[in-house]
């Protein structure tokens, strides 16, 4: 009885690691951050938050539209729900007063989103132009421009572009390649690979840029975009994607850019935004960006052509 009891208890401990690895790290991480939101909230008026129920997951989503987005509302009533399947509690989240509570919302607050600014082609040449007239070393320059390069060819979310390692890339004659081991999308790791071409114009192509990054850094192997220390030292720790939108925001302001817009994910939303605009179409911008479903991709496609495709166009006066 006592080696069954023990065969159990593994058996149990060894579901409970299963559903955990079923969702990427950060994605637990999210739902964590998210839980301790609502725990607080009901903490502050005496009210259960595990296991809860549907009245006061909706008086949540009421409090939270006061200061977020729709979409905010909907990601945290995913986490709520996940961190219940997960502790083994059920909570149903279809009950009409949660779905009728986000319906009546939505029609109060509407449902557009504004989304950060992308980074366009006239933007990606200041921040270059930018960086090369800075008074640091070279290594840093080479650094730098090839993390913003490199993050907007290849249309890369912050935490894949820091993911990268040497061991990622294969130069060819074309140009290059980088294997994506994993993405926010690609939850059992199949994998990806990014093909980016030379451009003519050297100052601003991906591959050139890092190709030198990679002489003068003497990076063989581990992650290539690194930290620097204090003295400009190279270390070998990982950037962070924080690093990333500091990045593109200290460059932005330095080049006369109003930056308060902008983020890391403007390097991917640029990416698509501006191949959309040079008449890419939807399918090869998923194929660089690894979008799963193509509602994204359809978006920046028609916010690139609404001058393009303009009705008033067609008036003269």
């Amino acid at each position: 009885m006592n080696e069954l009891t023990t065969d159990l208890k593994l058996l149990h401990e060894a579901t409970l690691n299963n559903l955990k690895s079923s969702k990427a790290y950060n994605t637990l991480k999210a739902y964590r951050s998210d839980f301790r939101d609502f725990g607080t909230f009901c903490a502050k008026h005496g009210l259960n938050s595990l296991p809860t129920e549907p009245k006061i997951v909706s008086l949540y989503l009421t409090h939270l539209s006061q200061k977020s987005k729709i979409s905010t509302l909907r990601r945290r009533l995913v986490s709520i729900s996940m961190v219940h399947k997960l502790k083994g509690h059920y909570l149903d989240t279809k009950h009409p007063i949660i779905v009728e509570n986000l319906m009546g919302i939505r029609r109060v607050k509407g449902s557009i989103q504004k989304g950060k600014k992308p980074i366009l082609i006239n933007h990606l040449k200041s921040i270059i132009n930018v960086i090369n007239e800075q008074k640091i070393d070279e290594i840093k320059k080479l650094r730098d421009k090839s993390i913003i390069l490199i993050g907007f060819g290849g249309g890369f979310r912050r935490t894949e572009l820091i993911s990268i390692d040497q061991e990622d890339l294969e130069f060819v004659p074309e140009g290059l390649k980088i294997n994506v081991k994993r993405s926010k999308t690609d939850q059992f790791g199949e994998g990806m690979i990014k093909g980016l071409p030379y451009f003519t114009n050297e100052i601003y192509c991906p591959v050139t840029n890092l190709k030198a990054w990679l002489e003068v850094s003497q990076i063989k192997s581990g992650p290539i975009f690194r930290r620097f220390s204090k003295g400009l030292s190279l270390t070998n720790k990982r950037l962070t994607d924080q690093s990333v939108v500091l990045l593109i925001k200290e460059y932005l302001k330095l080049a006369g850019i109003e930056n308060t817009n902008f983020a890391g994910h403007s390097l991917r939303s640029g990416f698509a935004t501006v191949a959309a605009e040079s008449g890419a179409d939807e399918r090869s911008i998923m194929s660089m960006t690894g979008h799963k479903t193509s509602q994204m991709v359809r978006r920046y496609i028609k916010e690139a052509n609404i001058f393009k495709n303009n009705a008033l166009n067609k008036v003269k006066l």
